[in-house]
Parts: structure tokens; sequence; C-alpha cells
């Protein structure tokens, strides 16, 4: 339907636009208009915020233009994970993610974070620049199921590696999968370091996620 799919446009406009109130009126609007939350966020904030990210890949935009694109995405995901359909799934898997500590590359990881909320997840997300110890501390307070950490600089690589470490101190590592991702990572990295599993990008973490936990 025509009007749909100018919600949708206007959603990633918003994004690309780094307008976070632009961003918090369309998703109310749409959703007014008996828009699907899911297909919003996908089809319209995600679709806006991956272009943002590819405009960063080819230095088109820079890294403030990069956070005001993820403070309007955080936006809009929470008023659209608000209209979420409840019962989608019976038990909610537990995800804690974040950005390794000295590193502030923020929008892949909340392009992760608004697919796996999509998905019927519940997700902690830290932010960017988490230390070690946060966490362990917050996969222990919730029980995680799965904590994903997210590397964009070979210097901050090392973080993940220290994570499964102190996981594994921490008495957690056998109840809490680890997912890695983020530019220089691997599969070969995480197999190095011990982890459960990469990701190339948001979709394929969603899915690499849900096979972690049985989903």
């Amino acid at each position: 339907m025509a009007n749909e799919q100018e919600m949708f446009e206007a959603a990633a406009k918003a994004i690309i636009d780094y307008d976070v109130a632009k961003a918090e009126a369309t998703a109310k609007q749409a959703l007014g208009s008996g828009v699907d939350p899911v297909a919003l966020l996908e089809k319209g904030f995600i679709a806006g915020i991956t272009e943002v990210g590819d405009r960063f890949d080819s230095g088109d935009v820079y890294l403030p233009e990069l956070m005001m694109a993820a403070d309007a995405m955080k936006a809009a995901s929470a008023i659209c994970e608000q209209a979420f359909p409840t019962g989608a799934i019976k038990e909610k898997k537990k995800i804690v993610i974040g950005t390794v500590a000295g590193d502030i590359h923020d929008i892949g990881k909340s392009i992760v974070v608004s697919f796996l909320s999509a998905n019927g997840f519940d997700v902690y997300d830290l932010g960017r620049d988490v230390s070690v110890e946060q966490f362990v501390a917050k996969a222990g307070e919730v029980q995680a199921d799965v904590v994903g950490c997210s590397a964009l600089l070979t210097t901050t690589m090392e973080e993940q590696k220290k994570i499964v470490e102190a996981l594994k101190e921490a008495g957690l590592r056998d109840k809490v999968k680890v997912i890695v991702g983020g530019a220089p990572t691997s599969q070969g990295w995480a197999d190095q370091i011990g982890a459960d599993a990469f990701a190339e990008n948001a979709a394929e973490g969603v899915n690499k996620v849900k096979a972690l936990t049985g989903i």
C-alpha cells in the first residue's frame, strides 16, 4: 500500500537526516495509522540507519553525524518496540550487548540491537566503550543467555578475548554463549579466543543468536 511505503520512506529519511524529533513523530504517526511495528522498524528505520552506515564507510558521513543518526534510531526503536505484539515468543532469551572498552563505534551494534528486539529477544544494550567488568556484571545480573561484543578497531579486539576469559573466571561461561562482531573480526578470531559465534552483519547476527539459543 502506497501510504505504508510512504511511511517507510519517511522513517528512513528521519534517520538519514539525524532528526530525533522527526523519527519519534514518524514512528508515532505510522503506528497510529496501523503500520506493523516490526515492518516499520525493518523497512523504514533500519533501512535509514543502514544507509547512514554505508555513507560512513564510504567517507561521506563522519562520526558526529553517525552518533546523531544512532540517537534518532534508538528513539524510534523504543517507540516501535513498545508496539511489538506480545506472546510471539513464550520465553524471551536475554542478550547482553555492547561495544568494547576503548571503542566508541555504535552504529553497527545499534542495528543489531534493533534486529534482535524486532525478533523478540530481551536485549540489554550497554552502549559503547563498555568495560569487561560491565559485560560480566550485567550477564550475571540478568542471567543472560548470550553476550554480544562488538569491536570496530584492531586495537580493541583484544577486549573480546578478555570478556570470554572473564566470563570463565566468574563461573558463567558454561551458561552464557558469546558472539563477536565488528569489521576486523572473523570466524577465525572467534575460534581463536573461544567465542561461540561470529557475525558479519545484523541479519546474520540474529540468525546466529537464534541458533545459539535454540530458537
